[in-house]
């Protein structure tokens, strides 16, 4: 009479046999929310637009960066994080601002490092060290800022206070004018920079939101298990 797999081993099985979904596949890891894993979208480089093709897991051109407007780090998303009701919650708790939804993407991040990264598409640890509170419409579309782990120049940074002068300003510009066509009001506005802490939170959120919308990551293995009849001993 054969036994029910190991939860652990079938996990490791699909991994090897199957390319995860890069928003619901990988782990968040084990430190967040001070270390999380993120894909990266965008590069500084970058002339396009990417952005994840959330049924298929690819990265798919979104449209051509308008003008000048250059991502002023790595940008990307955290997996198994959502932005729904309880992001949407602290925007209204924080700004002031009722009725204030999250926006139903991954949560975004953006990165510092030293080196030149020369394609998006692949994964990385960063420490969260703070966040722009942006609001995009009546939605909430934070972008946390972080450091790539063990990175020479900015890995010893623990909050966005200690950034170099001007970093600030550069994200700001770039996120209130990088969808601004010529004429064009778009109602787009930061009216908060938060701490490492909120951003932590902010990750904590998230994850809160992922678990309601998607189901807990742990319980993935349990449930096809049951899909594929195996969820009790074989007779």
């Amino acid at each position: 009479m054969a036994e029910k797999p190991d939860d652990d081993v079938l996990e490791r099985l699909l991994r090897m046999r199957f390319a995860a979904h890069p928003w619901h596949g990988v782990p968040i890891g084990d430190q967040a929310p001070e270390e999380v894993a993120v894909y990266v979208e965008i590069v500084p480089t970058d002339t396009i637009k990417y952005e994840l093709d959330k049924e298929s897991g690819h990265l798919r051109i979104d449209r051509p960066q308008r003008y000048s407007s250059s991502s002023p780090t790595l940008y990307g998303f955290i997996p198994q994080t959502y932005c729904g009701d309880r992001v949407g919650a602290r925007c209204c708790e924080r700004t002031g601002k009722p009725a204030m939804e999250g926006d139903g993407d991954p949560m975004d991040i953006c990165i510092l490092s030293e080196r030149d990264v020369s394609h998006s598409g692949v994964l990385l640890r960063a420490r969260p060290i703070g966040g722009l509170r942006m609001i995009d419409g009546n939605q909430a579309d934070d972008k946390l800022i972080a450091v790539l782990v063990k990175d020479t120049a900015y890995g010893h940074l623990e909050d966005v206070s200690e950034l170099p002068p001007g970093m600030l300003d550069r994200f700001r510009h770039y996120f209130l004018t990088y969808k601004q066509m010529p004429g064009e009001k778009r109602p787009v506005e930061i009216p908060e920079v938060y701490d490492r802490a909120e951003a932590q939170e902010m990750v904590r959120r998230s994850q809160a939101d992922y678990a309601k919308e998607f189901g807990h990551p742990s319980e993935r293995v349990k449930m096809l298990l049951s899909l594929l009849g195996l969820d009790e001993r074989a007779k």
